[in-house]
């Protein structure tokens, strides 16, 4: 297999909204971050792949559009996947593997300021016996976190311990949408107060991948992937143990996350009571720092949040902050879809 490395990272300030700005708009400031970090420009990438949603934007094929802050003209290889901008990672590493390129940039966005993303997201769930119900995003993973309760995994101070450490090591993330000392505030739906829910909010996101000897030309300490996998849990909330994620840890396994300890962990966890879940599935302790970007409970752009946790990952290994990082990513309700990537960084 060929060696495969995230070179490059950018993301945008996360803010609330950002009606004054496209789609596009929105982007094209990440593109050209992330390519200048590299010197690379467009006509360099061989291979393009965007992660969004038709259902945030309101029309549809609504990625078309962006492209325009891509550039492709001339023509460009170019692939798109309807989910978090992670899975669109997946992909470019997959069309590097098979040596048809040496280069990907891989981008996501969401505006989630124009609706109700909890009405939106129950589009996610079974459109026969669930989704006519109603039932948002919030009031589900209040029904995850009551199991975990119920089970004894967790109480709620201790929930209250995730937002807490995660806004406060958000401080220092200049891109953060919720940073410092955050009220936990009133609850939302019992057993989730408003601090153990993610913001909502607008971002994008891009990163650059390249293979072998050309990511060391284009970055100091490359962080390689050393695995990367994703699995999917039964569409059916009623059939699944709410407690425990057995998809996170056979994509963990399969990424080879378990063979040696990792220094770092980016969980994308929108909830406080998700955390619990994946460091149980990940198998991670106390010496793992988790989350020191502040994680998806400080800015959680939907469509670019998984993607971010790859990047924050990525970043920490080519500042020499970290020499074997786990990043995870996760869609659908509950925890219902999970992707994990192993990186590292060159021995020093």
């Amino acid at each position: 297999m060929r060696d495969i490395a995230l070179v490059a990272f950018a993301q945008t300030d996360h803010r609330r909204t950002s009606d004054e700005h496209s789609e596009v708009e929105m982007l094209m400031p990440v593109l050209h971050q992330v390519l200048d970090r590299t010197g690379l420009k467009t006509a360099d990438i061989g291979f393009t792949c965007s992660g969004s949603s038709d259902y945030l934007a309101g029309r549809a094929f609504s990625f078309t559009l962006a492209l325009d802050g891509v550039g492709a003209w001339p023509p460009i290889s170019e692939s798109h996947v309807e989910m978090d901008g992670a899975w669109a990672l997946y992909e470019a590493w997959t069309k590097l593997l098979t040596g048809d390129a040496d280069t990907a940039l891989v981008y996501a966005y969401g505006k989630s300021s124009p609706g109700s993303v909890r009405d939106v997201l129950t589009r996610q769930l079974d459109p026969y016996y669930l989704a006519p119900l109603w039932p948002d995003s919030v009031a589900l993973a209040a029904l995850q976190a009551q199991a975990l309760i119920d089970a004894g995994h967790t109480d709620e101070p201790a929930l209250a311990g995730v937002a807490a450490r995660s806004r406060r090591d958000a401080a220092d993330n200049s891109h953060a949408q919720l940073r410092g000392s955050v009220p936990h505030g009133d609850y939302l739906v019992r057993p989730l107060r408003t601090g153990d829910c993610p913001p909502i909010g607008d971002g994008a996101a891009a990163v650059i991948l390249a293979a072998g000897d050309r990511a060391r030309e284009l970055c100091e300490r490359p962080a390689w992937i050393r695995g990367i996998d994703h699995r999917i849990e039964a569409h059916g909330l009623g059939v699944r143990d709410l407690t425990d994620s057995p998809s996170t840890r056979l994509a963990a396994e399969k990424a080879g996350a378990f063979e040696r300890p990792v220094d770092t962990a980016e969980l994308h966890a929108p909830f406080t009571s998700q955390e619990v879940v994946l460091r149980k599935a990940l198998r991670l302790d106390e010496s793992v720092r988790v989350n020191p970007s502040g994680g998806a409970l400080a800015a959680n752009p939907i469509m670019a949040a998984g993607l971010i946790r790859v990047g924050e990952a990525a970043a920490r290994i080519h500042r020499g902050e970290s020499d074997r990082a786990l990043a995870h990513a996760t869609s659908g309700p509950c925890l219902q879809q999970n992707l994990v990537a192993v990186l590292e960084g060159d021995p020093r």
